[in-house]
């Protein structure tokens, strides 16, 4: 559901980004995540813009299997954000804290917290890293075993969020969701802005910001990738707790 930030998602895995890509140039955020010449749905990953770009992966729909009826409620619908929570990323490169958005994008929160809880991020990796975009994470298939239900950049928790895009500028640190061409194919996929994106405005579910740990961010962003923008060395989301600020 989320491969890159949209093939940025949204990138909340679906692209191909350079490693040093410029804004203009720079993949899409889609939930699926493509290599030359494939594209394979199912997640969400940010992606910087639609796919017009040669580096950039074609982006890819969410399976049938992903989407929550209209007429469900959806599982994190009863979960409680307050405004003083804080979200502990441990990774494996140092610790991120960041406080969410309530007013803008209330419905993400509560999927990240609800998420979160579960330990659903806990042994995830960041499996999508360009430097001077952001770098994407939250897909299941990253964790060990994982792969037996696709590649990196195509999980998700099995159901879909709909889009809550608002005002907010994606600047550095800003926590967006990743997510494929269709507005509302967010699931768990994540990414945290690098460098200020503003071609991902009002395209992308802004949802918290980084209140701290923004040398963390900058250490795993420029860390060594390989084709496919994903990290040499596994650069690991260890924990996702929620504390009280």
């Amino acid at each position: 559901m989320i491969t890159r930030i949209l093939p940025f998602i949204l990138g909340i895995s679906l692209l191909g980004f350079g490693c040093d890509p410029k804004p203009a140039e720079t993949a899409s955020l889609d939930s699926s995540t493509s290599t030359a010449g494939t594209t394979t749905a199912g997640s969400s990953t940010p992606a910087e813009t639609p796919a017009e770009t040669p580096a950039e992966p074609a982006k890819a729909e969410p399976t049938p299997a992903d989407q929550t009826k209209a007429t469900d409620k959806p599982p994190y619908a009863d979960t409680v954000v307050l405004p003083t929570d804080v979200v502990v990323l441990e990774t494996s490169m140092g610790t991120m804290k960041a406080k969410f958005f309530l007013d803008k994008a209330p419905n993400h929160a509560k999927n990240f917290v609800y998420l979160a809880k579960k330990g659903f991020y806990d042994g995830t990796r960041f499996h999508r890293v360009i430097k001077g975009f952001m770098i994407q994470g939250g897909d299941p298939n990253t964790k060990p075993g994982g792969e037996k239900n696709g590649p990196p950049g195509t999980g998700g928790p099995g159901y879909n969020v709909k889009n809550e895009f608002n005002d907010t500028a994606h600047l550095g640190g800003i926590l967006s969701m990743a997510r494929s061409q269709d507005p509302d194919s967010a699931g768990s996929q994540f990414f945290v802005v690098h460098k200020t994106a503003p071609h991902l405005d009002g395209q992308y579910t802004a949802f918290g910001k980084l209140i701290s740990g923004m040398d963390v961010l900058e250490k795993i962003a420029n860390v060594k990738t390989q084709p496919g923008d994903a990290p040499v060395e596994p650069v690991i989301l260890k924990s996702v707790k929620i504390v009280k600020g």
